[in-house]
C-alpha cells in the first residue's frame, strides 16, 4: 500500500514564502504523474502544480512565476516552492501521485497524502 507523507505548511503573512514536502512510502514503481492540489473551504480540489513522467510541468495560471515543483522520480518526492504568497493560496495542500492520463485531472489519482494546511494572512 502506498502512502504519501506531507509536511511543510504553515501560517504566514502574505508576501513570505513557504516550501511543502511530500514523499511517497511502500513503493519504488516511477509514478505517470505526481503533484499538487490544494482545497479551500467550500471548493473544490484544484490542480496547484504537475509533473509528469514524461512531459511538460503544468501549473495553474494563478500561481505562475511564484510557485516552483520539483519532482524526483527515484526518490519519489515532490517539493513544492511557494513564494510571494497570497491570501488566496490559503488551502488545504494535497500531494498526489500515480494515475493514467491527464495529469492535471484530480479524478485519475490514485493516491493522496493527508493535507498540508497553508494560511496566509495580509
Amino acid at each position: 500500500q502506498v502512502r504519501l507523507a506531507e509536511s511543510g505548511g504553515g501560517s504566514v503573512q502574505a508576501g513570505e514564502s513557504l516550501t511543502l514536502y511530500c514523499r511517497a512510502f511502500g513503493s519504488d514503481v516511477k509514478p505517470n504523474c505526481m503533484g499538487w492540489f490544494r482545497q479551500g473551504p467550500g471548493e473544490e480540489r484544484e490542480v496547484v502544480a504537475v509533473v509528469p513522467i514524461a512531459g511538460d510541468t503544468t501549473y495553474a495560471d494563478s500561481v505562475k512565476g511564484r510557485f516552483t515543483i520539483s519532482v524526483d522520480n527515484t526518490k519519489i518526492t515532490a517539493q513544492l516552492q511557494m513564494r510571494n504568497l497570497q491570501r488566496e493560496d490559503s488551502a488545504m495542500y494535497y500531494c498526489a501521485a500515480y494515475g493514467m492520463g491527464d495529469c492535471t485531472d484530480r479524478r485519475i489519482y490514485v493516491y493522496w497524502g493527508q493535507g498540508t494546511q497553508v494560511t496566509v494572512s495580509s
